[in-house]
């Protein structure tokens, strides 16, 4: 190490400078010592500048916080970050320039995303009859990117150039700059982000369109019977239904609800009202699923309360002698379908399946799982749905606005990537419980069951990007169905789904005007009005690249690569997905170095100040399970957790690939929260407890000598040997460490889609296996490379690259 003579910074670059023995492993030791505090740095010093301040987007171009800093945002033209988050906020001005960095050009919008409660919610602008204002060549919203001319006669439109009449009833006279007078009282005209109350034209066949219906659809074959889960569905929907979502100034949800149960056949209740007892009504011919009733299967539960909180009595009871072990699982979809078609209004499925659908009936399935497929050409086969009734049905499915969310509970191969096609394709949303038993994990499903019921959803949507002169969308990824190129349809998207949009050059961009952007998703609200969500963002253009790599933002880089990725897997072997990986890293980096960054040594590693985590992240991405194969983990994890990763957000993917690491033995001494540490095993120390969260699990590892004042507190027991590692939740205890870890959690959780599963690992215990996985800086136990060893690898190509 003593031949390091330099570590500072030129500029605003990260400058990693050797003496000149020019021996690459001397000069990466020395990143572990300094530079390796990178990520968590990074997250913290971005905290400490602009953590609980207002952010207005009032700016062309402005590069918003980190999603890991919490601050209050202002709209004051431009989208907030909560709903659109760019991978750059500079575009270059040519497609050549943009072929010579090889940056992604990439939107990640969250049309629907959460807004806390500070902020303000989205205004609601209803023209009347004659609807939304658009310009009359290129169909965009009004906005604050149209510009108003002739003394506010006439206004040009920002995206494409027309010159448009505005309409007499909404004429103004401007003022001295040029502005409307009543540019602030319109929401349209000041705000990046707002809603239109839609016109009939909007609506299916000219109808204003009916509130949604939720249907919920049980597995009652005989392991789900019994295991209580069945029972312990039937219970929760009990008070659940009180839940359902509705608009803020309803007394009640208008939400209808209908119920079926299914195992080789399909059984429909009517819950009419006026019934003393429910009455159940079955399909067996379930190779041509209809709907054997209509008055009666959907109904509103305040008018039908005692009826089916009747039939939920009665269904754990009604089955509980079944010996049906055989399950269908296409025709369920299919009859959830018809029923909502049969009623003329869109709704989400809600389907409670454990097994791989065998019996006789269309989407039948095979046990396909091969580990002989590994790293072969075929593997991707994999990924792929194993028959192609389901892509079918999903298509079906879009065009009806029915969404599928499952709820799948396996003990065996269940084949996910051919039972969650359907879900993928509606903007449904995929939960699994491995082994699920009934009193140990009904507190993870139950949360998810109550949260999923209780989203902000807009159901039948429709989405179009419209970009201003210059470039174009090109690419979607997302829990989407796309039948032609521009429409993104989806049956429902909720609050935590997003779709990457990426944007190529179709001519030369103008630095005046930037790159304009409009997102208009036409949806029907919970109450089943029509409504369209506009997200206007404004991006600058330069013909510099310093430019555009001074305001990339790395965690948008990263979800729109792992999302390239996971969708490249479908068509091309592992191998070459991570090599390009690899590769695109590489070429951005040796871009920078040759055109931006000061001259330097060749054995300099140099990162642009924007980029300094994006090793790390890439080296995580490239360590995900789904990018690495071995016979250790299961295919339908992988498939799994594939799915979850193409809808999630930019702070999802962020934390899903670098896990938070807390350590908690500071809480003994400090009220504040703990700030988070590099997530490898260095951190940990045997006297040390640790919370580490990913979003979808949460691990807390205690060290062999960690405080006894910490475990008793925590757990109740007298010390580490009589901690039990089967518990899948923490005593609720009345003491200042358990309330403060409880709202630790409590405050990850609340941002998370998914309830965390909760995993207690003790130092040099067989569960510790699991946990170094999450140790992402560190060499994988599947031959993932260490953080330090990626570097290398990456600086290695780099010099190639430029020599």
């Amino acid at each position: 190490n003593s031949s390091w003579h330099n570590y500072g910074r030129m500029k605003d670059n990260l400058v990693y400078m050797a003496s000149e023995q020019g021996d690459a492993t001397l000069h990466f030791s020395l990143i572990w010592e300094n530079g390796m505090l990178e990520s968590i740095q990074v997250i913290e010093n971005d905290k400490a500048s602009r953590g609980g301040q207002i952010y207005a987007t009032n700016t062309r171009g402005q590069v918003p916080p980190l999603v890991t800093t919490d601050c209050i945002i202002q709209d004051q033209g431009h989208a907030s970050p909560r709903y659109i988050r760019c991978t750059t906020y500079c575009f270059p001005s040519s497609s050549d320039m943009a072929k010579q960095a090889r940056i992604p050009l990439a939107a990640v919008i969250q049309p629907f995303a959460i807004v806390p409660p500070n902020e303000t919610p989205l205004y609601v602008v209803n023209h009347g009859e004659t609807g939304p204002i658009r310009c009359n060549r290129c169909k965009a919203y009004m906005c604050p990117f149209m510009q108003f001319i002739e003394g506010g006669r006439r206004y040009q439109c920002g995206f494409c150039s027309c010159v448009n009449d505005v309409p007499p009833f909404f004429f103004q006279h401007l003022d001295h700059i040029g502005r409307r007078v009543d540019h602030y009282e319109r929401p349209e005209l000041s705000l990046g982000s707002y809603e239109y109350v839609a016109t009939l034209d909007y609506c299916r066949n000219n109808k204003p369109p009916k509130p949604p219906a939720y249907i919920f659809m049980i597995d009652v074959s005989y392991r789900n019977i019994n295991s209580g889960l069945v029972k312990l569905i039937c219970d929760e929907l009990k008070t659940l239904l009180d839940k359902l979502p509705r608009e803020e100034q309803e007394e009640s949800s208008a939400i209808r609800v209908g119920f079926v149960t299914y195992n080789k056949v399909l059984h429909f209740f009517n819950v009419k009202s006026s019934l003393a007892q429910p009455q159940m009504m079955v399909v067996s011919d379930v190779g041509e699923v209809f709907v054997p009733l209509l008055d009666g299967f959907l109904v509103n539960f305040q008018e039908s309360r005692s009826v089916v909180i009747n039939l939920l009595d009665q269904i754990p009871e009604m089955f509980a002698d079944t010996n049906e072990s055989e399950t269908i699982f296409a025709p369920v979809i299919q009859a959830g379908m018809e029923a909502l078609k049969a009623a003329e209004c869109a709704g989400k499925l809600f389907i409670f399946h454990s097994s791989l659908p065998t019996a006789e009936a269309p989407g039948k399935l095979r046990n396909r799982d091969d580990k002989k497929l590994l790293n072969t050409d075929k593997e991707k086969t994999l990924f792929q749905p194993q028959v192609n009734s389901y892509e079918a049905l999903a298509r079906d499915c879009v065009a009806n606005g029915c969404c599928v969310n499952l709820f799948l509970f396996p003990n065996q191969y269940v084949d996910v990537a051919s039972v969650g096609l359907v879900t993928m394709y509606t903007g449904g949303t995929l939960y699994k419980y491995n082994n699920f038993q009934v009193s140990l994990s009904d507190s993870n499903f139950l949360s998810d069951l109550r949260k999923d019921i209780e989203k902000t959803t807009g159901f039948d949507a429709i989405m179009r990007v419209r970009t201003s002169t210059g470039f174009r969308a090109t690419d979607f990824f997302g829990a989407i169905y796309m039948n032609n190129t521009t429409d993104v349809e989806m049956a429902a998207v909720d609050c935590d789904k997003a779709v990457t949009v990426e944007f190529k050059h179709d001519d030369k961009l103008n630095e005046d005007s930037g790159a304009l952007i409009q997102c208009a998703v036409l949806y029907t609200s919970i109450s089943g009005q029509r409504r369209l969500r506009i997200h206007n963002i404004g991006l600058n253009c330069s013909s510099q690249l310093a430019d555009v790599y001074k305001t990339c933002e790395t965690d948008a880089l990263i979800n729109f690569f792992a999302k390239s990725a996971f969708k490249a897997i479908l068509s091309q072997p592992l191998k070459i997905v991570r090599e390009i990986l690899v590769n695109q890293t590489a070429h951005m980096l040796a871009c920078y170095r040759k055109n931006c960054a000061s001259p330097s040594a060749v054995s300099q590693l140099i990162l642009p100040d924007a980029m300094k985590v994006l090793p790390v992240y890439m080296n995580c991405l490239l360590k995900s399970c789904v990018l690495v194969a071995r016979p250790e983990i299961p295919t339908d994890e992988r498939a799994y957790q594939r799915q979850l990763v193409t809808s999630m957000g930019v702070a999802d993917t962020q934390l899903f690939f670098y896990p938070q690491l807390l350590p908690l033995v500071s809480m003994l001494f400090s009220d504040s929260v703990p700030a988070a540490v590099r997530c490898s095993e260095e951190r940990l120390s045997e006297g040390g407890a640790f919370l580490l969260a990913d979003g979808l699990r949460v691990f807390l590892w205690l060290g062999v000598s960690a405080p006894p004042e910490l475990i008793q507190g925590l757990f109740n027991v007298p010390s580490f040997a009589h901690i039990s590692t089967e518990a899948t939740s923490l005593p609720d205890l009345d003491n200042p460490f358990s309330k403060k870890l409880k709202s630790i959690l409590e405050h990850i959780q609340s941002q998370k889609p998914y309830t965390m599963k909760l995993i207690i690992v003790k130092q040099r215990e067989q569960s510790e296996m699991l946990f170094r996985q999450f140790l992402v800086e560190d060499k994988s136990i599947y031959g993932g490379a260490s953080y330090v060893d990626f570097l290398c690898c990456v600086h290695k190509e780099i010099c190639q690259l430029l020599s």
